[in-house]
């Protein structure tokens, strides 16, 4: 049997290529902002896991050679049949009734957290119980921890962002079979979690994967391909048909929920929430990314309008050693008042008293047009040197050469 879900390393190369274009286009569209938010992003996420990890150690029961020997032999041997060299710290919780384990990772190390009503129930079938472990540890040996932070981006997308999180669980189910001495003793694990401490015992299990003829239908086929796992009813099937040496075969889904799931991307919740968090999103991205893009466009433009009067002043500087006077016009020294090719300048501006010259840039602000503006001063070699300035242009807009002088605002 293949450990990995025959879906997951190609949603996985997809995923990372996304991300990859994703990252550059945030970083380069908010002009490195998006890096700010990422640092405050991972500073929350700190103090998060920090509490998640306080709690599970404050509260939970160390699993230790000393304490819990048989889950720590247990775990142990789960590891070593998955091939995970290094055994992750765990803990026993009690969590109300709750049915289910989970994995986490904080600074580089990796934790396993047992909740106490499952390994209760299946006390007297420990080899059920080892399904729990081998799935937990298949998301630590598959690195999907570690992958998380990188493939963020991409994670949110619609259809692709669920799908990827949904081979996931397959593959960690594998895991979580090979993991067991008989591998139909998975099917009483998932039995655990979809009916309880004592049902789970007396349920049909022929009986609960039959109900996967349901899934077909737009509701519930809209509502999987928006959650991060398939239903229960398909996981136990896929269980069964591995055990028995088949590949598993699942329902097909109704096509016009794919077409419906395109708008809703993967949030963590429910359809309808999944579709206000991601107007929420692309407002906080808009708040964010309009803003810098526009100050991106604005730069681009009065740097190629500073770089047309460089050409200006260098034409005037010509005219005037060859001359040793100020031209009267642009025309005079050989360049034009409005330069072709550059869509950045509405006109160039030269004052043959003083020689300035001022370039009228096609960036308006709050205040008018922007003006970058060019003034001469001879040295006590006879030569010219410019200093540049400008008029109603926010000096981080300008190029570190044009803020000597004027109101740049």
């Amino acid at each position: 049997m293949d450990l990995v879900y025959k879906n997951e390393k190609t949603l996985f190369g997809i995923m990372l290529v996304l991300s990859v274009l994703l990252w550059i286009v945030l970083v380069v569209g908010t002009l490195g902002l998006a890096l700010v938010y990422a640092a405050l992003l991972f500073l929350i996420y700190c103090f998060a896991q920090s509490a998640l990890i306080s709690h599970i150690k404050g509260n939970g029961v160390q699993i230790t050679a000393q304490q819990c020997p048989d889950l720590h032999r247990q775990i142990a041997a789960c590891c070593e049949k998955l091939g995970q060299n290094e055994q992750p710290d765990a803990y026993l919780m009690q969590m109300g009734g709750a049915f289910n384990a989970f994995a986490t990772r904080f600074f580089g190390r990796d934790f396993l957290v047992l909740y106490s009503d499952v390994v209760d129930a299946l006390e007297d079938n420990p080899d059920a119980l080892n399904f729990y472990i081998g799935h937990e540890i298949g998301h630590i040996k598959r690195r999907h921890l570690k992958w998380a932070t990188v493939l963020l981006p991409a994670s949110i997308l619609p259809l692709i962002g669920a799908a990827y999180s949904r081979a996931r669980e397959y593959t960690c189910d594998r895991h979580g079979m090979a993991a067991c001495d008989h591998p139909l003793n998975a099917e009483f694990g998932i039995a655990a979690l979809a009916a309880g401490g004592k049902r789970w015992r007396t349920m049909s299990k022929s009986e609960y994967i039959g109900q996967s003829r349901h899934t077909d239908s737009f509701w519930m086929s809209f509502h999987e391909l928006v959650g991060d796992y398939p239903w229960l009813v398909k996981r136990m099937g896929a269980v069964r048909a591995l055990a028995q040496g088949q590949e598993p075969s699942q329902p097909r889904r109704h096509p016009m929920a794919m077409v419906l799931a395109l708008f809703v991307p993967r949030l963590g919740v429910g359809g309808g929430g999944g579709l206000i968090l991601t107007i929420a999103v692309i407002g906080i991205l808009a708040a964010v990314g309009i803003p810098a893009y526009q100050d991106y466009v604005k730069k681009s433009q009065v740097a190629a309008a500073y770089q047309g009067g460089r050409q200006a002043t260098a034409a005037v500087e010509k005219y005037f050693y060859a001359n040793d006077k100020v031209p009267a016009t642009l025309e005079a020294a050989g360049t034009s008042a409005q330069p072709a090719g550059n869509a950045s300048i509405e006109l160039i501006q030269l004052n043959p008293e003083n020689a300035v010259i001022r370039v009228l840039t096609r960036t308006t602000t709050v205040h008018g047009q922007g003006v970058l503006v060019f003034a001469p001063s001879l040295n006590a070699n006879k030569r010219i040197a410019w200093k540049c300035g400008a008029e109603d242009i926010d000096t981080r807009l300008l190029p570190p050469q044009c803020r000597q002088i004027g109101d740049g605002q």
